[in-house]
């Protein structure tokens, strides 16, 4: 079983990629958090969304949690676009649904896209080979 302590297996895409990394804060409410954590497992996460990010070229997406604070990494193809992607990806079916759902758990402005509510994070380090 992965766990922070175990570590997380990471796929191999056989391509170059890149990543983007985001990050943003949930209401610091325990029964809103738990309440956050189970609509994103797989048994009741729209299915809808996980189409529509593949669908817009993200290879993978996980997101993790201290506290309130979440953590996204979004690993991509190199010729990937930011913005045309998340533009689109706001435009797919049950997204802005999806988006105004969790919002009541994020300290966000209702009504935003994914790509309003979360923020992209500079790299300050990477260990050098």
């Amino acid at each position: 079983m992965e766990t922070k302590k175990t570590g997380y297996a990471q796929k191999k895409f056989g391509m170059p990629t890149k990543r983007y990394c985001q990050m943003l804060d949930l209401y610091n409410d325990p029964q809103l958090i738990k309440d956050y954590m189970d609509c994103h497992s797989p048994e009741k996460a729209w299915p809808e969304i996980s189409a529509g990010i593949r669908e817009v070229g993200i290879l993978e997406m996980e997101i993790y949690i201290v506290d309130n604070h979440l953590f996204m990494i979004v690993d991509t193809p190199l010729d990937f676009d930011w913005d045309e992607s998340f533009g689109k990806l706001a435009s797919l079916e049950r997204q802005a649904e999806w988006e105004d759902y969790v919002a009541k758990f994020q300290i966000v402005k209702p009504g935003s896209a994914s790509a309003e509510k979360w923020t992209l994070m500079e790299r300050m380090f990477k260990l050098l080979d």
